[in-house]
């Protein structure tokens, strides 16, 4: 098959390329996909979308007029995909749902640190050769209360983690995992763990009933001082609002992954360029805001397994065969 792989970065070619062994002829486009740069794709049997690519039905219209059948996946997350005119234009889907929930748990971790230890700060004072210490006050998070918003692979190594880290743990999901017990987790409403916790760690996906969960009326529930984490989707958090109450103080520290309108920025240099997003701009000026530009997936672990999972794929749509990853029935 001809693949044409749309928002290819250098750091997971070898991969990719690894993982296609010569099998399918591919075609690598650093630009991401979207209605102009859908017109790429003519000729080639199946698409390889990454996080940011934009899979709305115009685009997914261009694709299919062009040739593509198959649209594959290199993430767990599919909120960029018009799923419905995916399956009227008969067009094949596959995701790549898990591929190491470690490297997220663990990144969403090394937010926490950085915030509460303020290693940031700390490394540029050291780097300047001041050696004050005033300022760089942190807490134990022995003892501390983590709220967990979704327990799903990546919510249960957090909670192992946290657990080891001596901390209590609440958590909210739709569907409960029993096996979290072991790790002295209580579930309880999304009420409860705002009001309760002293860190917040976001792992839930993006969809209608989840999109601006974090908004001015829950932030008014938390502690004030709270830890915020955000390590899914940036939809999940109306950052404007957030920005009010990191200002008056009752957000504590907000560490972000990812960021609503990421699109335009992520993945990309802009050290040259004027910075357009006013609120990502006021963000950047707080000392207690730590954002890093949606790499908590990016170990050499989850990439193997990234491609991997995504050649598998192309594999079952190549034979015709069931791909158990597929997002709806044929």
């Amino acid at each position: 098959m001809k693949v044409v792989i749309f928002s290819a970065s250098g750091f997971e070619r070898n991969h990719l390329e690894a993982a296609n062994a010569g099998r399918h002829e591919l075609r690598w486009l650093p630009a991401g996909l979207d209605a102009q740069t859908a017109l790429l794709a003519k000729d080639c049997d199946a698409a390889c979308l990454f996080v940011n690519d934009d899979a709305k039905a115009e685009v997914l219209e261009i694709l299919a007029q062009n040739g593509v059948r198959y649209l594959a996946l290199r993430s767990a997350g599919f909120n960029h995909v018009d799923l419905e005119a995916a399956q009227r234009l008969k067009l094949r889907v596959a995701n790549v749902p898990e591929y190491s929930p470690y490297a997220v748990a663990e990144h969403a971790v090394a937010l926490m640190l950085a915030l509460n230890r303020k290693l940031i700060r700390a490394n540029r004072r050291v780097e300047d050769l001041n050696f004050l210490l005033d300022g760089l006050v942190g807490f134990d998070m022995n003892g501390k209360t983590a709220g967990i918003v979704g327990t799903g692979k990546i919510g249960a190594v957090l909670a192992r983690i946290l657990h080891g880290f001596g901390c209590r743990l609440l958590a909210y999901d739709l569907t409960e995992n029993p096996d979290l017990a072991r790790f002295d987790l209580t579930y309880t409403d999304l009420d409860t763990l705002f009001r309760n916790a002293d860190i917040i760690s976001l792992h839930v996906p993006l969809n209608p009933q989840t999109r601006y969960m974090i908004n001015a009326e829950n932030i008014a529930k938390m502690k004030r001082g709270v830890m915020l984490i955000n390590t899914s989707r940036g939809g999940l958090v109306n950052t404007k609002e957030v920005v009010q109450a990191l200002k008056s103080g009752q957000i504590g520290s907000l560490g972000l992954d990812v960021y609503e309108e990421e699109q335009a920025l992520f993945f990309e240099d802009h050290s040259n360029d004027i910075l357009q997003d006013d609120t990502i701009a006021r963000l950047l000026t707080f000392p207690n805001v730590l954002i890093t530009a949606h790499q908590a997936f990016l170990t050499d672990t989850a990439l193997k397994n990234i491609a991997d999972t995504t050649f598998a794929n192309l594999t079952c749509f190549e034979y015709n065969q069931p791909c158990g990853h597929e997002l709806f029935a044929r």
